[in-house]
């Protein structure tokens, strides 16, 4: 049996994904299966989602510069693109990798096999017609692939239904993306309710939650610092966590600073928020073995409140009023299962949500507790997933510079005039999208531009986007009251 083990280990493990896929399909999903894991929590996994690049979702109000965001990242407009002050993208667009540019609409896309989103069909063809791909080639996107998603809509648009739960498919792709990016518009602080039960139903992701408080040049340094603090204090009553979540702040498009006085404040936001949707590349497989482990420790958890619920249930007489009688007293479930078998309260699934979902079910089809099943996610969980954490560090190892290249994350290395531009191989410096800010503005001087240094033998001539010339030595231009601060 020993010797058996071993002959199985390395067609199991030959690399991180595969090893995933046959995992979850082998041991994970029977225990799934068996106690209706799918028709409570989340579809079941198809093999895309083992295999399919990094994703980025963006979820803001309407008119928070979502869009914008994504063509800023590529620097290129995508199919079925709309931009405007009002409510214009009302289709969530996953804009991927393709050699010919063109969109893919909702219900072709979901019977697709090598996109990870076939299970998206259950939410109808109200969903589906507000759903598309753009496939464009772009070097951004062949490294990871970006979620834009409908404006939230606040005020009395609140009432009008979109036709499907909106809050669910946003739940089903914060489950499968590596990144969920919170956009805020620094004139509309205001979360809306709809908004609020988004954030709410994106509970269990803090960890892949990033906040951008963008247009912040807009308003002066004064104000940014209470806009800032007013987005805190509104965050901090909806996402109840201990930690802080981590805030951007800047303005997240080509154009020109309207309020330049925190500028090099928005250019250390952005590179950090750009190193951060860097290292999605290299961390994908670590996430997807974290999200693994998630999963499992719910489906065990779905297991032994099936398996309770069956238990109590009469098998004669009574069954409606019984069935109503444990809904009620789900509560008191929990707690008896959390002692029974050592499992933490943050492990088990919303009380009311469950308590609304189990009123549809049929009692008496819950299968009852089968130990094997859950011996074989044990074990898991123990071995299986510790030989895997070992394979993501060596994978790692092997790639370290997976890493998302082009559009906006070009240019990155430390130049002349501080992080964003390039050397090339011609000698010529190569702006970057915060640099193109400056050569667009319709007043700029040497001075505003290098930032103390006054002399330079840089023609400062932009053409389509490079400054030419030979290498720059600059001189640095020091007044004698600084002189006298700092003599060295």
């Amino acid at each position: 049996m020993f010797r058996k083990t071993l002959k199985k280990d390395p067609e199991l493990f030959q690399n991180v994904s595969e090893g995933l896929r046959k995992l979850y399909r082998t041991k994970l999903f029977p225990l799934e299966d068996t106690y209706r894991f799918h028709d409570f929590h989340s579809p079941a996994l198809e093999d895309a989602d083992f295999d399919n690049k990094p994703m980025v979702l963006l979820v803001g109000q309407y008119s928070t510069g979502k869009t914008t965001f994504i063509r800023h990242l590529m620097e290129q407009d995508f199919p079925g693109m709309r931009i405007g002050p009002e409510p214009t993208t009302d289709s969530f667009i996953a804009v991927m990798h393709g050699e010919q540019e063109g969109v893919i609409p909702g219900n072709a896309l979901v019977v697709d096999p090598k996109k990870p989103f076939r299970k998206l069909n259950a939410f109808g063809n109200a969903f589906l017609n507000r759903f598309m791909c753009a496939q464009m080639p772009n070097p951004v996107l062949e490294s990871i692939s970006i979620i834009d998603t409908p404006g939230i809509l606040s005020g009395e648009k609140q009432r009008i239904s979109r036709g499907y739960d909106f809050a669910a498919v946003l739940e089903w792709f914060a489950e499968r993306v590596d990144r969920i990016i919170l956009l805020f518009d620094a004139h509309k602080l205001d979360i809306s309710d709809e908004f609020s039960e988004v954030i709410r139903a994106l509970k269990n992701h803090e960890d892949k939650m990033r906040v951008v408080l963008n247009k912040a040049d807009q308003i002066s340094t004064q104000q940014l610092m209470r806009v800032y603090g007013a987005l805190m204090w509104s965050l901090g009553k909806i996402i109840n966590t201990p930690e802080v979540v981590r805030v951007y702040i800047g303005s997240f498009w080509a154009q020109p600073l309207l309020v330049p006085d925190n500028r090099k404040l928005f250019e250390a936001e952005e590179q950090d928020l750009f190193l951060d949707i860097q290292s999605l590349p290299r961390n994908a497989a670590l996430r997807k073995l974290n999200d693994l482990i998630k999963r499992a420790r719910l489906a065990k958890v779905q297991a032994y409140i099936i398996s309770s619920l069956k238990k109590e249930m009469p098998s004669m007489f009574g069954k409606d009023s019984k069935k109503k009688e444990l809904i009620a007293n789900l509560g008191e479930i929990y707690q008896k299962i959390e002692k029974e078998h050592q499992i933490s309260p943050g492990d088990f699934p919303n009380l009311a949500k469950m308590q609304e979902l189990l009123n549809g079910q049929d009692f008496t089809k819950f299968a009852s507790l089968k130990p094997k099943l859950l011996e074989s996610v044990e074990d898991m969980l123990a071995n299986d997933i510790a030989r895997l954490m070992a394979m993501v560090r060596q994978e790692e190892s092997a790639m370290p510079s997976q890493t998302v290249k082009g559009g906006a994350f070009e240019g990155t290395m430390t130049g002349p005039f501080g992080h964003g531009y390039e050397l090339n191989p011609d000698c010529q410096w190569k702006a970057g999208p915060l640099l193109c800010r400056v050569l667009q503005s319709t007043v700029w001087s040497t001075q505003s531009v290098l930032g103390g240094w006054s002399s330079c033998n840089l023609p400062l001539t932009p053409t389509s986007s490079h400054l030419n010339g030979s290498c720059p030595k600059l001189t640095p231009s020091v007044s004698p009251k600084h002189a006298e601060r700092h003599p060295g």
